[in-house]
């Protein structure tokens, strides 16, 4: 199973214990992925179809707590190449009626709503039904990559006003959400570690949560290594080019005009130099008498490069 699936799984087993959050949480379910059909005035069906079998158990699990429904579910495969599609369907018109206007798709007089996400709004007006809507947002429309590969999580909306309104609830919990047209659809997603975290808190998919800070600990430490030795690497590799140019311009200067020309604290840190090419700054002052620090040796050797030089261009 996929990152993605494995984080479904746990929703759809994770059921909010209040019949609201409940309702909120359906709500989310009916309006991401339910076709709801009318037959005429007052008259209507429910019908889930979806190749996610978590998505599947909790629709069907969240109208048998809050209505004492039970939906006819089916399994079957639409072709031979293509994976099983769970289908819920809710038949008996009391029920579907029951179930819409509970979730405000429909008002007391059994005419559907032409605002969908107004309407939404009146079920998520408490924090705990947002957290609800949510996760039957991302049960039914939503993904989430493996995040040891990336970070991305989504939520496919069909209308704009839709998108927006999960994009405003998400942002409510301080997570950054962005929405794109994506092929005739609207597609909220958050990119950044952090907020994607933060998401899997406000659904309660505690274990995915674990699993994805482990994978994000483990890639900062990797990181934090790989830096550090790319920073060592660096600081060698100016290192040895610095002693390789103190080098040439010692032998320049030998072979231009001997070292009768330098001082004798220059002389004597030039010849330290070419006996020792690969000691550092602090070892060849150390082997000074008396002793010089790294700045005086690097000074030493700055002023043997001028002299170089002034030689060269002469």
């Amino acid at each position: 199973m996929s990152f993605s699936s494995d984080v479904k799984e746990e929703l759809s087993k994770e059921i909010s214990p209040g019949r609201h959050c409940q309702i909120a949480e359906l709500t989310a379910i009916l309006i991401m992925e339910c076709r709801i059909t009318s037959y005429g005035p007052g008259q209507y069906g429910i019908r889930l179809r979806t190749e996610n079998v978590a998505a599947a158990r909790k629709f069907c699990m969240l109208v048998h707590r809050a209505f004492h429904v039970e939906p006819e579910l089916s399994v079957r495969a639409e072709t031979s190449e293509s994976p099983s599609c769970y289908y819920a369907v809710i038949a008996r018109q009391e029920d579907v009626l029951r179930i819409l206007k509970a979730a405000r798709l429909v008002g007391p007089d059994g005419k559907a709503y032409t605002d969908i996400s107004k309407q939404a709004r009146l079920v998520v007006l408490q924090t705990c039904c947002r957290r609800a809507f949510i996760r039957g947002a991302f049960l039914a429309a939503g993904s989430i990559s493996d995040p040891n590969k990336s970070y991305h999580l989504e939520i496919i909306c069909a209308e704009k006003q839709i998108a927006r309104l999960l994009e405003e609830m998400i942002r409510t919990f301080g997570i950054t959400a962005r929405t794109i047209e994506r092929k005739g659809h609207f597609v909220v997603y958050i990119k950044e570690s952090s907020g994607i975290v933060d998401m899997l808190g406000i659904m309660e998919a505690s274990v995915a949560l674990m699993n994805l800070e482990n994978v994000r600990i483990y890639k900062e430490m990797r990181n934090s290594v790989n830096r550090g030795v790319n920073c060592e690497t660096s600081n060698i590799r100016k290192t040895v080019s610095a002693a390789v140019k103190q080098t040439e311009d010692i032998r320049y200067i030998r072979e231009s005009a001997g070292y009768s020309e330098l001082p004798e604290g220059l002389r004597e840190i030039a010849e330290l130099r070419l006996a020792y090419p690969e000691a550092t700054l602090k070892e060849l002052g150390e082997m000074l008498d008396p002793p010089v620090g790294k700045s005086g040796v690097n000074h030493r050797l700055r002023r043997i490069s001028e002299i170089a030089d002034r030689y060269r261009f002469q």
